[in-house]
């Protein structure tokens, strides 16, 4: 009795943890997926800026997400450099998946 109580007290703690750990991976596939790494990785710049140095710009801003997500659907310039990168439609990424990956980007440390 005091072992199922220990093992299902320590799944209970291990479950976010656990499930974090999913989600990230699972966020990370989706830019592999989509190919965003093609000009991005997670710490270095490569053609665009590293998803680490876009988490620490956007630290703190509630409206990122939103930006983030009108900029990767329109593309642009001038903000990471002079090379604009291309829009990315729905059918390069789903709305979905860019949230996910946009939310996965801004939790990086």
């Amino acid at each position: 009795m005091i072992a199922h109580r220990l093992t299902r007290s320590l799944l209970l703690l291990a479950a976010p943890i656990l499930f974090a750990a999913s989600s990230a991976q699972a966020s990370e596939a989706i830019v592999k997926k989509a190919r965003c790494i093609a000009c991005h990785t997670v710490d270095a710049k490569r053609v665009g800026p590293a998803y680490k140095d876009v988490a620490a710009k956007y630290r703190g801003d509630a409206n990122a997400p939103g930006r983030l997500f009108e900029k990767v659907r329109a593309g642009g310039s001038g903000n990471w450099g002079d090379v604009p990168m291309l829009p990315h439609p729905e059918d390069k990424i789903s709305d979905d998946d860019l949230r996910a990956a946009i939310k996965w980007v801004l939790s990086l440390e």
